[in-house]
């Protein structure tokens, strides 16, 4: 059994969606970032970034002495590949792709979606002189990132070719929400043929759909309080949680 520690969020659902295409059992522990249950001294034990996702798994493969935890999408993603057998190519010329793509993911798609997603859809209200630059900063690398999958995706059903795997699963999330991020995938149609080929699957389905309820925060129910949790930690406010 593994402990999933998740906030719906696209850096959770990647980790859901494994979990589910590998029908791997779990039990999912909600962490309400507005909260701050991210710095609660026992999660940091197990994420000491204090960003969800992480698991601990107390049945771990062979070689492991007790439960195990793993922090970080990219290295929870390639633990559940190496322990469920499944997802990850053998052979050594496709391994070396998805591990590139991975990387390309958590580097590049990822953090520019999420400071993308930041200032398009929680600073509007901000209108230093900074803002203005900031959007067309990071809705650019988005974009970028956008470009750079697409041109990938030409021709073939999925980034690695034929073959669906743990690269597509962290790569889908934040194309899925490209439109709430004010980014049409029209300039994008190899993204958009993947995305839905993707968003059927009933893997994915369940996990975008782990607690939906709770999905979909908006720019209108951030208060001054949760912005101060969420968004602008110094290296001061993080020191005062420690575990």
């Amino acid at each position: 059994m593994l402990d999933f520690y998740y906030a719906p969020t696209p850096n959770g659902w990647k980790v859901a969606i494994m979990l589910e295409e590998c029908s791997l059992r779990y039990n999912t522990i909600f962490i309400n970032l507005t909260d701050g249950a991210q710095f609660a001294p026992h999660f940091l034990k197990i994420s000491p970034n204090a960003k969800i996702p992480a698991i601990v798994d107390h049945d771990p493969p062979e070689g492991y002495e007790g439960s195990v935890s793993v922090f970080e999408s990219g290295a929870i993603m390639i633990y559940l590949a190496e322990k469920s057998g499944q997802f990850m190519p053998t052979n050594d010329s496709l391994r070396k792709e998805a591990i590139e793509w991975l990387f390309w993911q958590v580097g590049n798609q990822g953090p520019m979606g999420g400071q993308h997603s930041h200032f398009f859809n929680y600073a509007p209200q901000i209108k230093d002189k900074g803002y203005e630059y900031s959007v067309k900063r990071y809705k650019g690398e988005y974009e970028r990132s956008l470009a750079v999958l697409d041109i990938r995706l030409q021709g073939q059903p999925y980034i690695l070719g034929n073959e669906y795997t743990i690269v597509d699963m962290i790569s889908f999330p934040w194309a899925f929400i490209a439109k709430s991020m004010g980014v049409s995938l029209d300039n994008f149609p190899n993204i958009a043929d993947w995305r839905n080929r993707i968003k059927t699957r009933p893997a994915v389905q369940n996990a975008i759909n782990l607690y939906k309820n709770l999905q979909n925060l908006g720019p209108n129910k951030v208060t001054a309080e949760t912005n101060k949790i969420l968004y602008n930690q110094s290296a001061t406010n993080f020191q005062t949680h420690k575990p």
